[in-house]
């Protein structure tokens, strides 16, 4: 398939930069494979559309702040933390580096801006220097290992002090302390993800009671969402796409829930694609069944692609030509997908990370 086949025209305007409040209030379209139709809900809904003996899969998954701002040794910029930190230029000196996933201890791979410039051997610095990330090695588009150092305290506890809310650059502003809190499911427990699951943002206690209510069962697994999730498709056919792995792991629990529900013939609900490949990845590898345990996953999902655990998908709207595009049209259909979106521009519905989001049954 042609890269081309999965885009579509959004208005600018339609891009959501920041969440509802209630996180419940979005909208919900309800997209029906069988009947090749689509229709207008609220979040809210969820509960009533859904039918008791469904499982729905969380990824509990936990953001850190993970975009730190500063310099790299020896250049130094006098207007550093005085502009808007959500800027994309950089004066001399300046860097940001984007933390997105531990290889061990103090090692870490991570995206430089501007890399260009970047070498191995060079020290960037932190803060008034309580940070430091000596750059060890070096991959493409802009892709680096670092060595980091604390000067006092804890490298975590660092990061968290310095570190920014690592908003993707279509929401076209600074982030703000309410992002900590906002850009975060409100089940997120297992620290280590450099994006969001951003279809569970959602949900809310009055939801999740609603679910318990009506005999809707739940489940959590984790996927940690790194590169593999956002990189750009960068070649013309998808198939020759190569995704980055991401660490996930499952819990004897959600094994077990997810086996039953299977053998019973309920419906299983993934709950964002994240949660979509890392059960798809362990089914392919293990037969048809979940096993507890922990592994990575580079899973590519794209129309052509056989499911054999979910049979329904809650995802937000996604960017043209994304792998999160191509699961939702593999499951969905591409040209049902296509149509939807396009019904999801005329209605105004918010797009992307702080938007609305569409069930997939």
């Amino acid at each position: 398939m042609l890269l081309e086949e999965f885009d579509y025209q959004l208005p600018p305007e339609l891009i959501a930069q920041r969440p509802l409040v209630p996180r419940d209030a979005s909208r919900m379209m309800v997209l029906d494979r069988e009947g090749g139709t689509f229709r207008d809900h609220v979040f809210r809904d969820l509960p009533q559309v859904l039918e008791p003996g469904d499982l729905l899969v969380f990824n509990n998954t936990k953001v850190f702040p993970a975009r730190l701002l500063g310099r790299r040794r020896g250049l130094r910029s006098q207007s550093i933390g005085k502009r808007n930190p959500a800027a994309r230029e950089f004066l001399k000196g300046e860097v940001e580096l984007l933390l997105t996933r531990q290889e061990s201890g103090d090692v870490w791979q991570g995206l430089v801006h501007p890399g260009r410039k970047v070498r191995t051997g060079e020290v960037l610095l932190f803060g008034e220097g309580e940070l430091q990330a000596e750059v060890i090695g070096r991959g493409d588009y802009g892709v680096r290992r670092v060595r980091l150092r604390a000067r006092e305290a804890s490298i975590e506890e660092v990061i968290d002090r310095l570190g920014h809310v690592p908003l993707p650059p279509y929401i076209r502003r600074a982030d703000e302390a309410q992002d900590r809190e906002t850009y975060q499911t409100i089940y997120a427990k297992v620290r280590g993800a450099v994006a969001a699951p951003t279809a569970g943002f959602h949900f809310t206690e009055r939801v999740l009671e609603a679910l318990r209510q009506r005999k809707i069962e739940t489940c959590e697994i984790t996927l940690h969402v790194g590169l593999g999730t956002f990189q750009p498709v960068r070649v013309d056919r998808v198939e020759e796409h190569k995704m980055e792995a991401e660490r996930y792991e499952i819990s004897e629990a959600a094994a077990v829930a997810l086996n039953r529900a299977l053998e019973q013939g309920r419906r299983i609900i993934g709950v964002g694609t994240t949660s979509v490949r890392t059960l798809e990845h362990v089914a392919l590898e293990r037969g048809g069944r979940i096993e507890p345990g922990r592994g990575e996953t580079s899973l590519f999902i794209y129309p052509g692609f056989t499911f054999r655990m979910v049979r329904g998908l809650l995802t937000n709207f996604h960017l043209p030509k994304s792998t999160l595009l191509m699961l939702v049209c593999a499951l969905a259909g591409h040209d049902l997908t296509l149509r939807a979106y396009q019904h999801a521009v005329r209605e105004r519905y918010r797009f992307y990370s702080y938007g609305d989001c569409m069930l997939v049954l």
